[in-house]
């Protein structure tokens, strides 16, 4: 099973972050723009919250606030579980299942390494599974 790392390297290093200062609507902004589901929320260069669109459901629009008024320091979960790079995509995967989030930051050394979620353990799955399935074809058009 691939590690947290070899995810990260497959999907790139880009790192999707807001100061906890933004505004809401500055995130919603971000997310539709570059079509993921999360933000990190970043105070003097460290990771101080996660922004996703369920936050954005539960805390902004189902509690009556306005997206361009309210900060995200306001909104962003603050108890968010991190991951490292050299944990599986299984080992994430039952985090996201135990803590119902769709969104894991990674850390390596106490510092933010990137983001996985659960559309990304998915591709890894289904890409190794395909790999393992071909590899058995071959294999066995090999005996034949």
């Amino acid at each position: 099973m691939a590690t947290v790392q070899q995810i990260l390297d497959a999907k790139g290093g880009t790192l999707h972050t807001l100061p906890t200062e933004a505004m809401v609507v500055d995130a919603l902004k971000l997310m539709a723009e570059e079509d993921v589901g999360s933000v990190l929320v970043m105070s003097g260069g460290k990771l101080a919250g996660i922004f996703t669109e369920r936050h954005y459901t539960r805390k902004v629009f189902l509690a009556g606030k306005t997206s361009p008024t309210t900060p995200l320091a306001d909104v962003m979960a603050t108890d968010f579980y991190g991951v490292e790079p050299g944990q599986s995509a299984e080992a994430c995967m039952a985090v996201m299942v135990e803590k119902h989030v769709r969104h894991l930051p990674v850390l390596k050394d106490g510092e933010l390494a990137g983001i996985v979620s659960i559309g990304d353990l998915m591709k890894s799955i289904i890409d190794e599974e395909q790999f393992n399935a071909s590899q058995l074809v071959r294999y066995v058009r090999g005996m034949n």
